[in-house]
């Protein structure tokens, strides 16, 4: 083989595998696009924050307690004659709901009367005797013996008379306790003690109890970050401590929207529990017609500032991890960021963003799942109608 064939052969050779790479180049790159074909950019719905007035808050979770409660106990002893209420019913003040065996303590009311009468009268004549006998002896008709002896006996019979009165009050208040009242106005549960059972016998016996539950009273904790923060907002405000009573509280049942039911802060505890590190407050809530019982788990919420413009988010677009809570953004090329927010209140399922985004920032709100921050996405901008304001990053 001559010179030139081998530069023949070589050509041919460089040829081939120049055509292997570029059919191979070829085939990467159309596996590529249609890769890329088979697999287009996720669509993800941004949107851009409202602007919305809220106040910061904060809230717990705290628990409802009677007002006043009172357990209703038989003072004198007797059978039970009558049941005067139904069970779970709303009493009024004064209302009779039990009756124990009054006839027996009516008698000895009578009777204890009928002892004052008796020694008032007898009091009377050894008084106007002791008299009548100390003119007589000024008139030397009688002697001091006797003048004594009657100013004695006056003396005894007006002691008589208050014993007798004592006794009589005695009495009344006895015959008092064989009628059962309610104390105050409320809800009386079921009666623990049925007709015709010997009550009173040796011991005081429990009849029913009875709860005022209008107003009310809520009981929370807060723990100390919380306290400094309602002590901070309340000077900031101009209260002082004794005006506690003036901060308002915002109440509502696990299945009612907002915080219908409007209060006031009504005791603070004197410090810190230990164990816990929280601090007990309670509220005093009106509750006519009782939307509100006692021993319900309710939230509560204290306003800490006024009403004031917020950029905001629907609460499903924040997203939580071991450092905290973040939103997930669409940059101008379409790529996922993740941006570390600072949560304000909730309300009407928007969240206050105090730091972290601005206004002109697309939030994803759906398609989360498809957004992973360094990807890129196709957004679908819903646009809001109302003001916008910039939060501070």
């Amino acid at each position: 083989m001559n010179m030139t064939s081998e530069k023949k052969v070589n050509l041919v050779k460089i040829a081939a595998i120049t055509l292997v790479i570029l059919l191979l180049i070829y085939l990467i790159t159309h596996h590529k696009t249609s890769n890329t074909q088979a697999l287009p950019t996720p669509v993800v719905i941004v949107k851009k924050p409202e602007s919305m007035e809220m106040a910061e808050y904060i809230t717990q979770t705290g628990n409802t307690v009677a007002f006043n409660s009172v357990n209703l106990v038989a003072r004198i002893e007797g059978y039970l004659d009558a049941i005067k209420f139904t069970d779970g019913t709303f009493v009024k003040k004064d209302q009779e709901l039990f009756v124990i065996e009054p006839q027996p303590y009516y008698e000895k009311l009578v009777e204890a009367e009928s002892s004052v009468i008796s020694r008032k009268a007898t009091y009377e004549y050894t008084k106007i005797e002791a008299a009548r006998q100390k003119q007589m002896y000024k008139e030397n008709a009688t002697s001091l013996k006797n003048v004594e002896k009657w100013a004695a006996q006056a003396e005894a019979s007006k002691a008589e008379v208050a014993k007798a009165e004592a006794n009589a009050k005695v009495a009344a208040i006895n015959y008092s306790y064989t009628h059962v009242l309610a104390p105050f106005d409320g809800r009386i549960g079921r009666h623990l003690i049925d007709v015709g059972n010997l009550v009173g016998n040796g011991k005081a016996t429990e009849l029913a109890t009875i709860e005022q539950v209008d107003p009310l009273y809520v009981y929370f904790n807060l723990n100390e970050l919380d306290l400094i923060r309602i002590r901070d907002a309340a000077r900031a405000r101009g209260f002082k401590p004794s005006e506690i009573n003036q901060i308002p509280v915002y109440v509502r049942m696990q299945n009612e929207a907002g915080f219908p039911h409007e209060g006031k802060l009504d005791f603070v505890n004197t410090g810190l529990n230990s164990s816990t590190g929280t601090m007990q407050f309670r509220a005093l809530l009106p509750n006519k017609n009782y939307p509100l019982l006692p021993g319900l788990f309710v939230q509560v919420r204290i306003p800490l500032t006024k009403k004031i413009p917020h950029l905001t988010v629907p609460d499903t677009a924040i997203q939580y991890d071991q450092i905290g809570p973040y939103l997930l953004l669409v940059n101008k090329d379409n790529y996922v960021e993740s941006r570390r927010v600072v949560l304000g209140s909730l309300e009407q399922g928007k969240r206050a963003i105090i730091k972290g985004i601005d206004a002109e920032d697309k939030i994803i709100v759906d398609g989360l799942q498809n957004a992973t921050p360094g990807n890129q996405v196709n957004p679908k901008i819903e646009t809001n109608s109302s003001t916008q304001v910039s939060a501070g990053k």
